[in-house]
């Protein structure tokens, strides 16, 4: 459900006593669509994205650019330690408004606006000085892109064109049923409340639907009196928003401010303490998604088109090696060749010879190039054999090695699927670039460049645990970071992360080991599944080959554990 007027209503309530005569300490402004007011022991969330705009209090870090956009460090220049005097939701409108207080370039107070409109496609950041003027906004918009109303710098700010239709906390009975009777008879209910009310999503007319008839493809003419007491429990539910999230299958799939009953025991609904809590949980997943689509794009297309390349190529060489077998025929013929030289005449397509290499020495028939003489089609038949014999030892080096390129490029997939932060995409870039898949062009690569670090959790026993975000860290993690009586773990068979249960130099636990495990096998290619096998050892025991890949080590003497991903647990787990 997109935050529509009367859930924003509620986020809003509940951000006022929150952020109100807070000063600003910082503004980020982490990916293009969202900003980040950090507060005193806060982080204030302001997302304009068409997907996903919303206002709320978040968690979760992001990792910043090194050079911040042009947006961002014009907010800081205007309302970098400024106070937040109001927050306020024009009404029944998707649109909040920050009014911050702060000092101007003379050094005397100025009083802002920042105005979040939270509108799909045409949601947009806009900043507002004193005199009403915009001074700078995240999207501008020409007269080209829109007629009716224009955002940019220097244009007095107006509110987004309002929709024709009636406040639904207004109506009462009596104009309600009448505007219902007018109605054409064959339209649904839930689609005649969409066109009369504003400020009501599909899901929430649907449930008002289902909560009188138990059912929501409900025509007008069905209607009998049932969908006004509906409509007002409705109406008292609104005043006091409650925080639900609908979950399929243990996914985010919908959220709502009051409880969804329409879907029965499709869907388990999950009631939160705040909407920020839940704002931020359901979205998480959401952006991760997001980053890999936009940020690690390109990356994912170099990857798989490498290797797909590599299954090619190995696909051809085994024909190849294939055919090599036959190079015992060839050296046969050669032999039989010179063995009948006496009889041969220059000049013969065939020659018909005993095949003394078989019982009972049957007829061989062997084809010759009349252009040679016999000596010459004999050493023909015995260059075609050495060639093959070459062939097969070259081949046989190149399917393993392509073998092993294609297991570190099938680990560089899997990595950018699991990838969550910008450093990640840029790690696995360098990666990609020294293997020789991207070309380099001298120039270092903008961004984030500070040192990147594994995951971090720390097990029920109070046990350390690291997990590698890319090959090269994997490396890094067990050659480097990893004591000889830590644990290393891996999934078994399929690609991972390299997992490290630091011990200290004490004996671990049980609980622990099960916890690093769910880890390796989480962060993995097995997420998805219901058990995986993970595979642990003392680090001491793995190493890795001489020139291998990134990532790539072998390792000996090893216990077994099957256990299933929790995304739940490494959820608890996790270092913040």
């Amino acid at each position: 459900m997109p935050l529509d007027a009367v859930c924003l209503h509620s986020v809003v309530q509940e951000l006022e006593p929150q952020i109100v005569n807070h000063r600003i300490e910082k503004i980020q402004q982490p990916a293009r669509d969202e900003v980040i007011l950090v507060l005193r022991g806060k982080r204030l969330l302001l997302h304009a994205g068409a997907n996903q705009p919303r206002i709320h209090l978040t968690g979760f870090l992001r990792d910043n650019p090194s050079q911040p956009p042009m947006f961002c460090m014009l907010l800081r220049k205007y309302i970098g330690g400024g106070r937040i005097t109001a927050l306020e939701q024009t009404p029944l409108e998707r649109v909040v408004t920050l009014h911050i207080e702060a000092m101007d370039e003379l050094g005397e107070r100025s009083s802002y606006r920042l105005i979040l409109e939270c509108m799909g496609r045409h949601s947009n950041l806009i900043l507002v000085g004193q005199d009403g003027r915009i001074i700078e906004c995240m999207r501008r918009v020409d007269f080209e892109m829109s007629q009716q109303r224009q955002v940019l710098p220097g244009l007095y700010y107006e509110l987004p064109p309002q929709q024709k239709k009636l406040s639904p906390f207004d109506v009462e009975e009596e104009t309600f049923c009448r505007l219902l009777k007018n109605c054409d008879g064959q339209k649904k209910l839930d689609g005649w409340i969409l066109d009369t009310f504003t400020a009501i999503s599909p899901l929430v007319a649907r449930e008002i639907v289902y909560r009188a008839y138990h059912r929501t493809d409900v025509s007008a003419a069905e209607e009998k009196g049932q969908l006004w007491y509906a409509f007002s429990a409705w109406q008292k539910a609104c005043q006091e928003g409650r925080p639900c999230m609908l979950k399929k299958e243990g996914r985010p799939s919908d959220y709502s401010y009051f409880s969804i009953q329409q879907y029965g025991t499709w869907m388990e609904e999950t009631v939160y303490e705040s909407f920020s809590q839940m704002l931020d949980d359901f979205y998480e997943g959401r952006e991760q998604a997001e980053r890999v689509r936009q940020k690690g794009q390109d990356l994912m297309k170099t990857a798989t088109n490498a290797r797909d390349r590599v299954r090619r190529k190995m696909a051809l060489q085994e024909k190849e090696y294939a055919r090599t077998k036959e190079r015992e025929q060839w050296r046969i013929c050669g032999e039989l060749i010179t063995a009948n030289l006496y009889r041969m005449e220059r000049g013969a397509s065939r020659l018909q010879a005993e095949n003394y290499y078989e019982e009972n020495c049957p007829m061989m028939d062997i084809r010759l190039d009349p252009r040679l003489s016999p000596q010459e089609n004999a050493a023909k038949y015995f260059k075609q054999y050495h060639k093959a014999k070459t062939a097969e030892k070259v081949l046989s080096e190149q399917l393993e090695n392509g073998s092993k390129e294609l297991a570190y490029l099938e680990s560089v997939v899997q990595e950018l699927q699991q990838a969550e932060a910008e450093q990640d995409f840029n790690d696995i870039r360098a990666e990609l670039t020294d293997g020789g898949y991207i070309r380099s062009h001298n120039k270092k690569h903008s961004g984030f460049q500070r040192t990147s670090q594994p995951r971090e959790f720390r097990s029920t026993a109070g046990l350390r645990i690291l997990v590698g975000r890319n090959n090269r860290q994997n490396d890094r993690l067990t050659a480097k970071l990893a004591g000889p009586r830590d644990i290393w773990l891996h999934t078994q068979k399929i690609h991972g992360s390299h997992v490290i249960l630091c011990t200290d130099g004490i004996e671990p636990d049980e609980t622990s080991i099960f916890e690093a495990a769910v880890l390796a096998a989480y962060f993995s290619q097995g997420r998805e599944s219901s058990k995986v096998a993970v595979d642990y050892t003392p680090a001491r025991y793995v190493k890795k080959p001489s020139g291998a890949k990134p990532g790539m080590v072998i390792y000996t003497t090893y216990q077994t554990v099957y256990v299933a991903p929790d995304g739940e647990l490494v959820k608890r787990l996790s270092v913040k």
